[in-house]
């Protein structure tokens, strides 16, 4: 019998969101080569990224509900099994149109991993340690975008071809299903848990319910914190996809060849993973200090906030590792942003609502993530990259402002 099977649980999550990321970054990695293969503009590239990002919204306000309804369990399955043949089946395109329709195919499959997994943490966390265990999942998306270049890249130039490059990480996500099938219950049910574990988790659960007014669909609906957490994710999400999805085509655009850039590439990503566990630990060092849990997560926020601002000095140079250094802090801040973002739904909702909460978060991300790639290509074929840069990090400052302002949380 495990004392600490919720962290093998939680590394499961990681792994999970390690490969989704992979997945997903094919694209930004080759995205240059795609480009020069088949002439097309930023405009033209920003078509297939929106063309994911929107059937991620979509996927993101369907999948809480649903992962509420039939379990992390099944809906966690369903999500990877989706995402790995859509990525398996995406050599098949022969063009910019065909690509959309496998990457719109792709982003279905893959929304269903963060509300899940934020799920899974309120079901196997007791609340001081899911600042910890939200960072320990989310910073498998950091892990996978540090990974994908090396990967990609290597499969590219080993095989001559960018479709196997987009099909091998499919493979792993069929892997870690059978892993999770065999692995994943829910505490009062799990045959691998030891009775200490399974109290301390039950009895943490009971507390929540009892401080927790029960709610229906509408009330979180009508909960100022709800909309908080939704505009704030809204706000702060394309800054990182901005960094995720078009970093590489920035460091073109700054005569940085990609091959010379590759050992680069990964750092922001490392920072980013370091984030994570910034804002998780310090968060949860505040929680045992007797802070309000929610006033905890805000506090970390507020000091993120006005760390991405320092994008806005990389227009000032092209140094491939100052560059580097200044996305680097911004992306170690986004993280630690975000993963107090991703937490507050377990600190704030009954169970029952924590992965739709998660949902609508992640489809007002992804509509904001739209609405910044569309006119991250327009203004990058028609100015530069400097307004998109400046934007990017302003607009973190009004998301943190939005959530200290909306999100109160309970006493």
């Amino acid at each position: 019998m495990s004392n600490r099977l919720r962290w093998r649980i939680g590394v499961l999550l990681f792994a999970s969101t390690v490969i989704n990321y992979i997945d997903r970054q094919s694209l930004a990695v080759l995205a240059p080569y795609l480009k020069t293969d088949y002439h097309w503009s930023n405009q033209q590239f920003a078509l297939v990224i929106i063309a994911f990002r929107a059937a991620y919204s979509i996927g993101q306000a369907i999948a809480g509900p649903v992962i509420d309804r039939i379990g992390t369990r099944n809906g966690l399955s369903a999500s990877v099994l989706w995402y790995s043949a859509a990525a398996m089946l995406t050599p098949l395109a022969t063009g910019l149109r065909s690509l959309c329709g496998f990457r719109f195919l792709l982003g279905l499959g893959e929304a269903a991993n963060w509300p899940g997994a934020t799920k899974a943490v309120s079901e196997w966390f007791p609340r001081h340690e899911r600042g910890w265990a939200v960072a320990l999942f989310d910073s498998g998306s950091a892990v996978g975008a540090a990974i994908a270049p090396l990967l990609v890249l290597g499969l590219y130039k080993g095989l001559g071809s960018w479709r196997a490059a987009f099909a091998v990480p499919g493979l792993l996500g069929l892997a870690w299903l059978v892993i999770w099938r065999r692995i994943y219950r829910l505490p009062e049910e799990h045959p691998g848990i030891s009775d200490g574990e399974r109290r301390m988790i039950l009895e943490d659960r009971q507390r929540d319910r009892m401080e927790m007014p029960k709610a229906r669909y509408r009330d979180v609906l009508g909960m100022r914190e709800t909309w908080g957490i939704v505009i704030g994710k809204a706000l702060t999400d394309p800054v990182w996809f901005f960094i995720t999805d078009w970093f590489a085509v920035y460091l073109v655009s700054k005569h940085i060849r990609l091959e010379q850039g590759v050992l680069a590439f990964w750092i922001p990503f490392v920072a980013a993973d370091a984030g994570n566990f910034l804002g998780g630990g310090v968060s949860s060092w505040l929680v045992k200090r007797g802070w309000n849990v929610v006033a905890a997560r805000k506090a970390v926020i507020v000091v993120c906030g006005v760390g991405m601002t320092l994008l806005i000095p990389a227009i000032f140079t092209s140094n491939l590792f100052a560059l580097a250094g200044l996305f680097s802090i911004s992306t170690c801040a986004y993280a630690a942003w975000s993963t107090m973002a991703l937490t507050l739904p377990s600190d704030i909702y009954p169970n029952h609502f924590v992965a739709t909460v998660s949902g609508l978060s992640g489809a007002g991300a992804g509509i904001g993530t739209i609405a910044s790639t569309f006119l991250i290509g327009w203004t990058a074929d028609r100015y530069s990259f400097e307004p998109i840069l400046i934007a990017a990090s302003l607009i973190p400052l009004v998301a943190t402002v939005v959530i200290v302002t909306l999100v109160r949380g309970r006493r």
